[in-house]
């Protein structure tokens, strides 16, 4: 487990699909992930599947309470390119429908996700795409971690009977605060 002072990243486990699945369909959740269908439980299982084939380019954790042990959220370095050293970041805190919270739990998790991805796997950039109206998580990276925006995937994004720009920020190993 890579741990931090209130959080702790481990592998994602079986019995953690029924959490994940949960917190995916939460429709505030939903509208700012890709994938915008209600996921059954055959659907987590064989995104679990996928994981286990994918495990050199996929580095799903799920994030748990270091007070009590339960799962919290989920996070990940994904689509690793280890020739440009780059990832796709996952991340979303699922208790209590926080999505990012202002506990200390998803500042903690990213900043772990974070340096694992630079100070571990050797990373160079990592980068993610987030849905204009998704400014909860805009905010967050921008102003916490310094991501920066590498541009804009016009009206990628359909929801609520309109199109949305896709924002896709990154932060660069050179970038990174300590």
């Amino acid at each position: 487990m890579i741990s931090g002072k209130i959080i702790g990243l481990r592998a994602v486990e079986k019995e953690d699909l029924v959490f994940l699945r949960d917190w995916r369909n939460i429709p505030e959740f939903r509208k700012n992930f890709r994938e915008v269908r209600e996921l059954s439980l055959t659907d987590q299982e064989a995104w679990f599947d996928s994981l286990q084939r994918t495990k050199h380019i996929n580095y799903m954790f799920t994030i748990v309470d270091l007070k009590d042990n339960k799962v919290i959220g989920a996070g990940g370095l994904l689509y690793i390119n280890w020739h440009t050293r780059s990832a796709d970041f996952s991340f979303y805190i699922g208790k209590g429908k926080k999505y990012i919270d202002n506990d200390g739990y998803a500042e903690e998790a990213a900043k772990l996700l974070i340096e694992y991805g630079f100070n571990n796997l050797n990373l160079n950039k990592i980068w993610m795409e987030l849905y204009e109206f998704d400014s909860k998580k805009i905010n967050f990276f921008e102003n916490i971690f310094s991501f920066k925006q590498d541009g804009i995937l016009r009206q990628n994004c359909f929801e609520d009977g309109k199109y949305w720009d896709s924002i896709i920020i990154s932060l660069l190993r050179s970038e990174m605060r300590n």
